[in-house]
């Protein structure tokens, strides 16, 4: 039996308990087991890629570094409102699985992919060609050794690495390789305009300040959950904006420019709540919020948002307030009736979820929405919602 024979034969098996059988005379197990674990989170990560037959793919570690369909799809438009038709050459600096090189690099004339393992490399290789993508050159190189060979280019592509040499995970840009801030004159005067993917645990603020040239902060999220920080940097002077996205099915992005009116603060809750979505909350955008949809803060510190008219399009959660308490033990007697589970959410709140779950002595889950939280006067308040009909 060939590798590719057992592969097709055992691509939906489980991984750990096929390692423990025997196999057929010819097939190299350890390179199957690679190749059917990599399809298998493909499937889920990179559905268009499983489509593909023949794609190779690499150890764990590259599959779960490497971007998602959805986010590879985000980086290809951006790119295009960047540069709209001047798509002459771009460059990958760190070039990885390939996932983002394969989405943007299509776009433009000329294609670089640089790599320094050599074994990502040889896999690019084999599915750029299975892609189609047969104006992609790749290098197998550092990027530090290479960048002083790229002539002026559209645009310069980097995710720098974020393991130590011990394999840790780092966030800060000095210590990713490469160092783009140690770089970024090369960077800037090599490209129209440079993109970087960075941790989404960085600090953004901090980043701006170490990076010279960033007009552009994009922070998104899939499903509600930040993924992935992208700066793009070029010479043109613009004032900074950022790009507050959440992908779940259709693309939600609230663009805020970097200097806003003070928060609105409310005497009182209105009759909907409003929660921002996670890209608003890690770009630190949310108090622009009150100007650019018409709501109200409950506290300086809450990030918790209130309206009497429902703003269907606000960029989070939305719910009704059915009922409100103060944490007496009668007004939580009456507020909390008839409930065994709810969702329990904390913001600005001397307690944690599980520390307050144990107190009111209510399970997980169901459809009732409870948010913990401070108001303008420093009282402490229990909502209970429920989501907010938006259709």
């Amino acid at each position: 039996m060939t590798n590719a024979e057992f592969i097709v034969q055992h691509k939906t098996d489980d991984v750990r308990k096929l390692a423990l059988k025997k196999v057929p005379d010819g097939v190299d197990i350890a390179f199957c087991l690679q190749q059917i674990e990599g399809w298998q989170l493909a499937l889920k990560k990179i559905p268009q890629w499983a489509e593909n037959d023949g794609l190779l793919y690499p150890p764990h570690l590259s599959m779960e570094q490497c971007s998602s369909e959805n986010t590879a799809l985000y980086k290809k438009r951006l790119v295009q409102r960047l540069l709209h038709d001047e798509m002459g050459e771009m460059v990958d600096l760190t070039g990885g699985f390939g996932i983002d090189f394969s989405y943007m690099a299509p776009l433009f004339q000329k294609a670089i992919y640089i790599e320094r393992q050599e074994q990502l490399c040889r896999i690019s290789q084999h599915n750029f060609n299975l892609l189609g993508l047969h104006h992609a050159e790749v290098r197998n190189a550092e990027a530090e050794n290479e960048l002083p060979n790229i002539d002026k280019v559209s645009l310069i592509y980097a995710d720098p690495a974020r393991r130590d040499s011990s394999g840790r995970k780092v966030v800060l840009l000095e210590d990713c390789q490469p160092d783009i801030a140690a770089l970024q004159e090369e960077l800037i005067k090599r490209a129209k305009v440079v993109m970087l993917k960075l941790s989404p645990m960085l600090d953004i603020q901090q980043a701006i300040r170490q990076l010279h040239y960033v007009r552009e902060v994009h922070v998104v999220s899939v499903d509600g959950e930040c993924k992935e920080l992208l700066l793009v940097m070029h010479h043109q002077e613009m004032p900074l904006r950022y790009y507050c996205v959440n992908i779940a099915g259709t693309i939600q992005e609230t663009v805020v420019p970097d200097e806003w009116p003070n928060a609105v603060i409310c005497e009182k809750e209105k009759t909907f709540l409003y929660e921002p979505n996670a890209s608003i909350l890690k770009a630190g955008v949310q108090d622009a919020l009150c100007e650019k949809f018409v709501v109200q803060k409950l506290h300086p510190f809450s990030h918790l948002f209130t309206s009497d008219e429902l703003i269907a399009d606000f960029p989070g959660r939305i719910f009704r307030i059915v009922g409100k308490s103060d944490f007496s033990k009668q007004g939580l007697k009456i507020l909390l009736s008839g409930i065994k589970q709810a969702n329990l959410t904390v913001r600005n709140f001397p307690a944690t979820v599980q520390e307050l779950r144990k107190k009111l002595k209510i399970g997980e889950g169901g459809s009732v929405y409870l948010f913990a939280t401070t108001m303008k006067d420093g009282s402490h308040v229990l909502f209970r919602c429920e989501k907010a009909k938006t259709d």
